[in-house]
């Protein structure tokens, strides 16, 4: 038997042939031994289930049917781990190798983190990288504050999960960044500055089909926060920077859907609340204004300072 930690990790998939056996190869291929794997198929219909066949005799457990979404395809998963460390992948984002023997070390020599979270690539459906997001040594106040970190790349303790509970499946965007702020109340979490997980950005993606859905989560968060006990001690002393991170965040993405009126009224909500939280995003809060006005010119070099920033 190893003696290594069993990790567990979950797969969500539905009609993401294209992205999926790419997803499951870089779990399989980890050089880690000790892997428990689950894939969830929410019943595609585009050749999922014969790519997850195809590896079925190095998968766990795997299922296929119909079902409410991404976290009840999730929450499946995470009733059927039984690793000391749990995490999950989705079918259109992939490992680095490497990235699980990394995240083990890391909970190792950090007993005190429930929940371990390294850096993010981004890449278009070709492959073409459009960002490298780093992130910083965040804690608990910058979770409430909406800084998002990136769930592929994201390890947890077995332990600290089983006391908070599985996702709440009324979430269907920010899903994950909901269960961070129940880890992170209840233990710390650590920064690794290691690439661990890749995330496709492509038209199919929530992140950009479904923009403007994101921001109306945020604020449902923070009404979430305000109104759960367990938070009074951290919420009501910052709860000026709590909502002008979710106004930010819902711009951000309100912007990314087009809505420019909208992302502008949530920036400028953002801004009155806490300046400084807009502050690194003032062009987009400028673009948002003038967008609705056709400026060619401010709209190309809004492009080029965005896409500076992505590489």
């Amino acid at each position: 038997m190893s003696s290594l930690p069993l990790v567990s990790i979950i797969t969500p998939s539905y009609n993401q042939a294209s992205f999926l056996e790419k997803t499951i190869c870089s779990v399989l291929d980890q050089d880690y031994s000790n892997i428990e794997y689950l894939v969830a198929d929410g019943g595609s219909n585009d050749g999922s289930v014969e790519i997850i066949k195809k590896f079925s005799q190095r998968i766990s457990w795997w299922v296929s049917e119909k079902d409410s979404g991404q976290a009840e395809a999730i929450n499946k998963g995470l009733k059927r781990a039984r690793g000391d460390v749990i995490a999950w992948i989705n079918s259109d984002d992939y490992y680095i190798p490497g990235a699980v023997s990394e995240a083990v070390q890391a909970l190792i020599d950090h007993p005190e983190a429930g929940f371990v979270f390294g850096n993010v690539r981004v890449v278009d459906r070709h492959g073409k990288i459009l960002n490298h997001i780093t992130y910083g040594d965040w804690g608990f106040r910058e979770l409430m504050s909406f800084y998002i970190i990136g769930q592929p790349a994201v390890f947890m303790r077995r332990n600290v999960l089983e006391k908070v509970g599985l996702l709440d499946s009324s979430y269907h965007y920010l899903l994950d960044h909901q269960l961070w702020l129940r880890l992170a109340l209840t233990s710390g979490m650590k920064y690794i500055p290691r690439l661990w997980a890749t995330a496709h950005y492509h038209e199919g993606c929530k992140n950009l089909a479904q923009a403007a859905e994101f921001g109306k989560e945020a604020l449902r968060i923070v009404q979430w926060m305000e109104e759960t006990p367990a938070f009074d001690a951290y919420f009501h002393p910052n709860q000026r920077m709590i909502r002008a991170g979710a106004e930010r965040l819902n711009g951000f993405y309100l912007l990314e859907a087009k809505e420019y009126s909208a992302a502008f009224r949530a920036y400028w909500k953002s801004f009155l609340l806490r300046p400084a939280t807009v502050k690194q995003e003032w062009y987009r809060m400028v673009y948002a204004f003038f967008a609705p006005l056709g400026l060619d010119g401010l709209k190309e070099r809004f492009i080029e300072n965005r896409r500076k920033r992505l590489n």
